[in-house]
C-alpha cells in the first residue's frame, strides 16, 4: 500500500465542496459585489465598519461634561459666570430665610421670660436654634444636590464643579460652606475677590475649585 493509492485514506485529497455551499473548514464565499468583511467582524451592518481598522469617530467632548445638562448653550463653552450682585443677592436672601425667623423666634422666647422661671422661653429658644440649623442643611442638601440653594434659586444662579460642571454633592458643598471662612478672615476681602477675578470666584470657590453661573 502506497500514500498515492486511492484506498488509502491517508493519500486522499479533500473534496471539493459544491459551488456555493460552505463545506466543512472552508469559508462561504461572499457573492460578487459585496465587500468581503475582515476576519471577525461582524455580519450585522451598522455595529462595526466593513474595513478594519476603521471606526467611527468618537462625539466631541466638552470639558465640562458630555452632557450639557447645567444649562450649557453647546459643547466646549462654559455657561456664563454670575457677576458678583447676583452672588450677594442670593446669600442675602439664603440669610434672610434662615436669620429672620430665628431672631423672630429668640425674640418671642425673651419676650416670654419672666421671674418665675417659666420653660416656655427655653422651648421657643429651641426651636429657633433647630430651625436655624434644619434650613441651613436643608439649603446645602439643594446646593449639593441641584447647584441651587433657595436664595440662588429666586436669581437664577447654580454652584458648580469647574471642572466639568457637575453639581458637588452634599458633602462638598458643606465642605464649600465651612471654606467661605477664608473669606470672611482676611477683612471679608474674600467675599469681594469675584468682583475683580476673572473667574469671578471667592476663595472658597477656588480651594473646593467650583464656579457660580448664571442658570
Amino acid at each position: 500500500m502506497s500514500f498515492g493509492d486511492p484506498n488509502n485514506p491517508y493519500g486522499q485529497q479533500p473534496q471539493q465542496p459544491p459551488q456555493g455551499q460552505p463545506g466543512y473548514g472552508y469559508p462561504q464565499q461572499a457573492p460578487q459585489g459585496v465587500p468581503q468583511q475582515g476576519y471577525g467582524y461582524p455580519q450585522q451592518p451598522g455595529q462595526y465598519p466593513q474595513q478594519p481598522g476603521q471606526y467611527p469617530q468618537a462625539p466631541p467632548v466638552s470639558p465640562y461634561g458630555q452632557q450639557p445638562g447645567y444649562g450649557a448653550p453647546g459643547y466646549g463653552q462654559m455657561p456664563e459666570l454670575a457677576h458678583w450682585g447676583l452672588r450677594f443677592a442670593g446669600a442675602l436672601l439664603d440669610g434672610v430665610i434662615i436669620l429672620v425667623p430665628y431672631y423672630v423666634l429668640l425674640a418671642i422666647g425673651v419676650a416670654m421670660s419672666d421671674p418665675s422661671g417659666s420653660g416656655g422661653a427655653a422651648v421657643v429658644g429651641i426651636i429657633g436654634v433647630v430651625y436655624a440649623i434644619g434650613m441651613g442643611l436643608y439649603n446645602i442638601y439643594l446646593e449639593g444636590k441641584t447647584g441651587q440653594s433657595i436664595g440662588k434659586k429666586a436669581l437664577k444662579i447654580r454652584v458648580l464643579k469647574e471642572a466639568d460642571g457637575a453639581t458637588l454633592g452634599f458633602g462638598m458643598a458643606f465642605v464649600r460652606k465651612l471654606a467661605h471662612i477664608l473669606d470672611g478672615l482676611p477683612c471679608y476681602i474674600g467675599y469681594l475677590w469675584p468682583l475683580w477675578d476673572s473667574k469671578k470666584q471667592t476663595f472658597a470657590d477656588k480651594v473646593c475649585s467650583t464656579v457660580v453661573v448664571r442658570a
